[in-house]
């Protein structure tokens, strides 16, 4: 069965992974997408690590997320509720 609370818990955290992205904070981004996996009970949310690491990767290398990730991002969230974000 799945616990309602606990998928918009773990819809929060990808959102706050995304949030993180966006300021620059890749530290942020990992952990919370790592929290958003771990929550997910129904597997919206796969790919969001990798996703993730790749896009917090470019913030370490150059500052801000390129346009590459922010589309791989939105490749793996589909046509979700965060779809906006990517």
């Amino acid at each position: 069965m799945i616990d309602g609370q606990q998928q918009r818990k773990a819809l929060g955290a990808a959102e706050q992974a995304l949030k993180a992205l966006e300021s620059g904070d890749a530290s942020r981004a990992r952990t919370a997408a790592a929290e958003a996996v771990a929550l997910d009970q129904v597997a919206a949310y796969d790919g969001l690590v990798a996703a993730v690491d790749g896009a917090a990767t470019d913030i370490e290398s150059e500052g801000k997320v390129s346009r590459e990730s922010w589309s791989d991002i939105a490749a793996m969230l589909g046509d979700g509720p965060l779809k906006a974000w990517a």
